[in-house]
């Protein structure tokens, strides 16, 4: 896993859809009530212990096999319940972002092709996230249904809580800028810990955002299946994927003193992915069969065959 040397390019900001400041609105729309209860449920349940669960859980990558394009498929059956400017389908999101930073970075293929996978974590809703305490989170409404590549079982969308949405760090004070972080971490057990309550909490000066348990979802689910499958991509795509929904970092300035100089290097790569990721949200749809061609081959090159998940 190389780096590269220098930061990003500039770029144009793509062009949306609808204006800047109605991204992101976390206080009005049809969408609200959704976003709010998936959020008050990710507050309630994200504390230290359950993200070593998890970690410990997906962090050998036995789950399944299936390739990078079978698992963007799988994302034509989800939509992101955290999210208020989206109400399709993720894998259209997907080829969103690729396209845009496309067209911004032409001589960046490693680039179109993070932005292509950089959402595929997501697919854990589809296996069964969350489950708490070995239980689906879905309760009692039925079992896993057939029909994943190679036979694999895919479960009913469950609840999303554990696998969408804005991260933050575990095991320290919540900052301000964390989406509905004023009224929605009132059961969290570990806002009563005093090992886990301070600034640092569990935490020293500087320790880089490597050395910090991120709540858990499908950046760090992502990295992990990157990391583990040896894509042959340059350290800032790893990066990227593993902190782009930390937008009280990136977004926000927030968590600063847990940042070491190399995050604070990768911070611009960061935002550069998130421009396309935010602001390319759009009713109108790409043509997925149009483009699968040239990501296929992208895929070919940085990440063939089937991989462990």
């Amino acid at each position: 896993m190389s780096s590269l040397q220098a930061g990003p390019d500039s770029s144009e900001e793509p062009k949306p859809g609808k204006a800047k400041t109605e991204f992101r609105n976390y206080t009005e729309g049809m969408l609200i009530d959704r976003v709010y209860n998936t959020y008050l449920l990710m507050h309630t349940h994200q504390t230290v212990e359950f993200v070593r669960r998890k970690s410990a859980q997906y962090g050998s990558c036995s789950l399944r096999r299936m390739s990078a394009m079978e698992a963007l498929e799988l994302l034509d059956q989800l939509v992101d319940e955290s999210d208020p400017d989206v109400d399709f389908p993720n894998s259209f999101h997907a080829f969103q972002t690729a396209e845009g930073i496309r067209r911004a970075h032409p001589d960046k293929d490693w680039f179109h092709l993070v932005g292509l996978l950089h959402d595929l974590g997501k697919v854990l809703v589809l296996f069964g996230e969350p489950q708490v305490s070995g239980t689906v989170g879905r309760g009692s409404e039925g079992p896993a249904a057939a029909g994943g590549p190679s036979g694999a079982a895919v479960t009913p969308p469950c609840p999303q809580w554990a696998v969408v949405g804005d991260t933050f760090p575990v095991g320290c004070k919540v900052q301000k800028s964390v989406v509905y972080g004023d009224s929605t971490f009132h059961d969290n057990p570990d806002t009563k810990d005093p090992r886990y309550s301070t600034e640092y909490g569990m935490y020293q000066p500087g320790c880089g955002l490597e050395n910090v348990l991120m709540s858990w979802g499908h950046d760090e689910y992502m990295y992990q299946v990157m990391k583990f499958n040896n894509f042959a991509l340059p350290k800032e795509a790893f990066y990227m994927v593993r902190f782009h929904s930390f937008y009280p970092w990136h977004a926000h300035g927030d968590y600063g003193h847990l940042c070491s100089e190399e995050d604070r290097r990768m911070l611009p790569w960061v935002r550069e992915l998130n421009k396309f990721d935010l602001y390319t949200k759009q009713e109108e749809l790409p043509d997925v069969q149009q483009l699968r061609a040239y990501y296929q081959g992208l895929i070919d090159k940085y990440c063939p065959g089937q991989l462990c998940w």
